[in-house]
């Protein structure tokens, strides 16, 4: 196997393993590749002009983790600071300093835009064609192509159409794009949502803003706890930072699975203990029917509330929530359908994002276009029928980055048994373990996760055919059961090509 510096990897025209994205999955991908597959060349492809994804993208107040760093953070490089529930910036601070530490800096190209991925059976590899900012199209190729690119649009999030929008004469801003430098002092600010989002912008703008009001359709389930984990932190002053980051790893990976369990188990009880919480906090200034969902806890994804601070600010008066249905914007604010006004200055479209599917890159395998939703998942990071191909689709009842570790190194795996093998293609092949009937791919509610149904692949009715949400049911599937499963072919490419040396461009 050849093996290149890292510097001529700048220029190379083709990989072993090409990454899309350097967010949270490339990094934590590259990490892995580096470790476990120290011969292969591999190159990270990130769209924008600099690292982080989400967290280089998102700059709205307040932008945080809904949850811990402990899980949210990589098995492999211990979090240690104060903090478990983290700010943005902190978090785009971690993933940099393992970029620098891992010398992945070589490896990363910015400002690649991947516009198509086509792949060749007969000669065994993946060609991309990506814009270059400033230089064009340029295309390279891989033999195996991992999808790092998160699951949702990049380019626009889910705005709905309100009535008389074009009305309001003040200003509209969706999280998502959220402008550099806005001033919102002494401003009255309407928050429209009640997910993730606005519940981290409603107690973050109360710092400068006149007051802020979270409009919400539907309640949803809180979960308040403390930013600073005192266990973790007490750990780390008594031991070596690596075996309280295991411990705590461990335990939170743990406690989340038996949480969740149990609201699918007995939403009642665990419906009233949340509640039981948020009145501690706010007292006489509950308003119950703002907090009473009409769904079971992790029917929808759990909102974590860290130090119960939207609660403090709306038992302070800083903030209200306010439950109603918006009949249409007027130039001063809304008009909701109960007859009530909300005057505003600034109004936010923290209405949820919207799901894209791989990059919204266009694939095609052998000259055919490539339809995800005609293929079934395969072990939850892998496609029926699609060849040298992964991707990454994070829990939706724990964190993103426990499933890059255990994606990337079923990925790395599956690499190396390619190379005992001689192998130049690993492909899922749909029937070989007989009839695979679908299934519904998420029994959640939540709106981002049902709009996104119709592009989304199939849902098989048994394994290996599933995308989980199951993650220490995925980490024995994906580390420990054999690579070589009778499902997963290994074959070898019809044509050896030659691999090229420059880039070519248009």
């Amino acid at each position: 196997m050849k093996h290149e510096k890292p510097s001529d990897l700048k220029a190379a025209s083709h990989v072993d393993v090409l990454i899309i994205g350097a967010g949270i999955s490339g990094i934590g991908m590259a990490v892995h590749l580096k470790e476990k597959c120290p011969g292969r060349t591999f190159a990270i492809l990130e769209r924008r002009s600099d690292i982080g994804g989400t967290w280089n993208l998102f700059q709205y107040p307040g932008i945080r983790s809904d949850s811990d760093m402990h899980t949210l953070g990589f098995e492999f490089e211990p979090w240690r600071e104060q903090k478990a529930i983290a700010d943005g910036p902190s978090i785009l601070s971690y993933l940099k300093r393992i970029k620098d530490e891992r010398g992945l800096n070589d490896y990363i190209r910015l400002g690649h835009k991947v516009l198509s991925a086509s792949w060749s059976s007969s000669e065994a590899r993946w060609t991309i064609a990506a814009e270059v900012e400033g230089e064009g199209v340029q295309h390279l190729t891989c033999s195996y192509l991992f999808m790092g690119t998160g699951y949702y649009d990049y380019d626009q999030g889910y705005d709905p159409e309100f009535a008389g929008r074009e009305s309001f004469g003040g200003q509209i801003i969706h999280p998502q794009f959220w402008p550099k430098g806005f001033d919102y002092s002494g401003k009255r600010v309407v928050v429209i949502g009640s997910g993730a989002t606005a519940v981290t912008i409603v107690p973050s703008m109360t710092d400068r803003a006149k007051h802020v009001t979270m409009l919400q359709r539907t309640p949803t389930w809180y979960w308040s706890r403390p930013a600073k984990d005192w266990l973790a932190n007490s750990l780390r002053a008594i031991m070596p930072d690596e075996w309280a980051y295991r411990i705590i790893r461990f335990k939170n990976v743990r406690m989340q699975q038996i949480s969740f369990n149990r609201a699918r188990k007995d939403p009642k009880k665990v419906g009233d203990y949340l509640l039981k919480r948020i009145r501690k906090i706010m007292g006489s200034k509950m308003h119950e029917p703002d907090f009473q969902p009409p769904y079971g806890p992790w029917e929808q994804r759990l909102c974590l509330v860290p130090d119960g601070d939207m609660f403090k600010a709306i038992r302070d008066g800083k903030a209200d929530i306010v439950t109603d249905h918006i009949d249409h914007f007027t130039p001063t604010g809304i008009q909701l359908k109960s007859g009530k006004h909300l005057d505003a200055d600034v109004i936010v479209t923290a209405t949820g994002l919207k799901l894209a599917m791989a990059g919204k890159v266009d694939f095609s395998v052998d000259g055919q276009p490539l339809d995800f939703t005609q293929h079934f998942y395969y072990k939850g990071c892998m496609f029926s029928d699609v060849p040298n191909m992964a991707i990454v689709f994070g829990y939706l009842n724990a964190s993103w980055t426990l499933k890059v570790d255990i994606v990337a190194d079923f990925v790395c795996r599956t690499l190396n048994h390619m190379q005992a093998t001689s192998s130049d293609i690993a492909v899922p092949v749909l029937g070989s373990d007989g009839a695979v009937n679908e299934e519904q791919i998420f029994d959640f509610s939540s709106g981002y996760v049902q709009r996104a149904l119709d592009i989304l692949p199939k849902q098989g009715d048994r394994m290996p055919w599933r995308l989980n949400q199951d993650y220490l049911f995925d980490r024995k599937v994906l580390r420990e059961e054999a690579v070589d499963d009778g499902v997963l072919a290994f074959r070898k490419a019809a044509v050896q090509v030659e691999e090229p040396t420059a880039i070519a461009a248009e």
